[in-house]
Order: structure tokens, then C-alpha cells, then sequence
């Protein structure tokens, strides 16, 4: 008898995040802060439809990135990236090492928001510098990794400051921008409200961004941990969505499964959303 063929998962070439954005389907992350490569691939495999490898807040290293870019090869999740800073240079490394998305902190201008988009697109279109390495591995697109880079990385924006709320509709207004993402968190902050998210400056300053977003076409992000936040949120129109951590995660399922027992314990982590 002849052999049986064997069946071999085809790789897809495409951010599957940036088509169900397109599609109108919201997309939801988890939130990788463990230095940990298999709790990223496992995160990844759960049926989120990216993971948000949180380089600003948590101690990962672009090594860390590195792995996981490898270890999430064939599952559902898209790996994309916070680095630090709003920096040619900090989303290069993470480019090159392979995340399809990379979410720009501290985009407080307009130039700062085109610094982000021409960091991901390569020249003539932008300044990325053709050092593609483990990318083009882990993206062996048959059109070429340069062309499918081009078109596939998610642009993600952060508004988080005053100077950003203040010129939200010029940053709203740049070409390439796919997201522009509201760092609830630190707009509070920035408003003198230091972290309470229930008060009605937020709220305005809020409202204030996702109207720039959708005169100027941009989907909406935000962080939201719960099915109940994230439903409230949709309503409003966001569609991009930074849920739970890993610590969030392991928090809930140990509670879940120590409640009935009456062993819970209120966890005193606060996380970074």
C-alpha cells in the first residue's frame, strides 16, 4: 500500500489582527509580563489573537522577544511589542527579531507619530534599516519579507500625556497609524486623577480621542481585563483591546479553583494596565 501523506500545517503570511480589524471584529491581547517563554506560548495558544509583549513595564528582554517569536510559530496569536520608548532604534530590535505589530509609547506629537510609522516601513516608504535577521525567518512570505513587512505590521499609537490629548487630532490625522491606543492609566495621571478611572475628566478626555479616531478612520485600543469591560468598550467603538496579564491570568484560575475551598486570598498585585 503506498504511504499515507502526512498532513503539514500551512503557515499563513498575513497579520490576522489587521484583517478582522478591517473585517469590523474586535481583536483581544493577552499581556506578557513573565520573562518566560513558555508562559508566552502558552498565552499564545489560548485563543487571544495576539499577545503585547510589554517591554516598558515588565523586565523582558529582546531576547525573551526573540524566543517567543519563535515559539508561538503556527499558534493563532500574532506577537507584537511595547518597547520602551517612542525610538527609531527600540523598534528596529523588535522588528528584526520578528513581532508584527509594535505599539509606540509616549506618542505625545505628530512627529512622534510619523517617527513611529516610518520605523516600521522600510525606505523608500520609511527608515527601517534592512537588517531583518530572525524576521525573515519567522515570515518566509512568498512575496518577499521586505514587501509583506510593509503591508503587514500593525502600527499601534499610545496616547498617554496632555501634550498628546492636546494634538490627538494632527496625531489621529498621520497616514500609517492602524491604532490609536488610549493609555487609560497614565491619562489619569497626566490629569492629576492618579489612576481613578471612574471620574468624568477621563471620561471627556477619553471621548475626546476616540472622536479624532474615527474622523480620521483609526481603530481604537485601550486596556481592559474583563468580558464586561471589554463589552461596555465596543459599544464605543474600540476594537483593539489589551486584556489580562499572565499574572492576571494565573491570579484568576488559582482563585477560581481555591474559592469553593475557602482558601482564596485577595492577591495584592496591582497590575500595568
Amino acid at each position: 500500500m503506498p504511504a499515507k501523506k502526512s498532513k503539514t500545517t500551512k503557515l499563513e503570511f498575513k497579520n490576522s489582527v489587521k484583517e478582522k480589524l478591517r473585517r469590523g471584529e474586535s481583536v483581544i491581547g493577552a499581556t506578557i509580563s513573565v520573562n518566560n517563554v513558555e508562559v508566552a506560548a502558552q498565552c499564545a495558544a489560548l485563543g487571544f489573537d495576539f499577545i503585547w509583549l510589554e517591554m516598558e513595564h515588565a523586565p523582558l528582554s529582546l531576547e525573551m522577544v526573540r524566543h517567543t517569536v519563535l515559539a508561538t510559530r503556527g499558534l493563532p496569536a500574532v506577537p507584537f511589542a511595547r518597547p520602551p520608548t517612542n525610538e527609531l532604534w527600540t523598534a528596529k530590535r523588535v522588528l528584526d527579531a520578528g513581532v508584527l505589530g509594535v505599539i509606540f509609547p509616549f506618542t505625545r506629537t505628530p512627529e512622534l507619530a510619523r517617527q513611529a510609522v516610518a520605523a516600521c516601513r522600510y525606505p523608500t516608504r520609511g527608515l527601517r534599516g534592512s537588517g531583518a535577521n530572525l524576521a525573515q525567518f519567522r515570515w518566509p512570505a512568498p512575496q518577499g519579507y521586505y514587501d509583506f513587512a510593509d503591508e503587514n505590521v500593525l502600527v499601534v499609537a499610545i496616547v498617554e500625556e496632555l501634550q498628546g490629548l492636546e494634538q490627538v487630532e494632527t496625531i489621529a490625522a498621520t497616514p500609517g497609524i492602524d491604532v490609536l491606543f488610549i493609555g487609560t492609566s497614565d491619562l489619569s495621571f497626566a490629569l492629576g486623577l492618579r489612576g481613578n478611572q471612574n471620574h468624568p475628566r477621563l471620561d471627556a478626555a477619553i471621548a475626546r480621542i476616540v472622536a479624532a479616531g474615527k474622523k480620521h478612520g483609526k481603530f481604537l485600543g485601550r486596556p481592559a481585563i474583563t468580558a464586561e469591560q471589554i463589552q461596555r468598550c465596543q459599544k464605543q467603538g474600540f476594537r483593539f483591546f489589551q486584556s489580562a496579564s499572565d499574572i492576571d491570568l494565573l491570579t484568576t484560575g488559582a482563585t477560581q479553583l481555591l474559592k469553593p475551598f475557602g482558601k482564596a486570598r485577595e492577591s495584592t498585585f496591582v497590575g500595568g494596565l
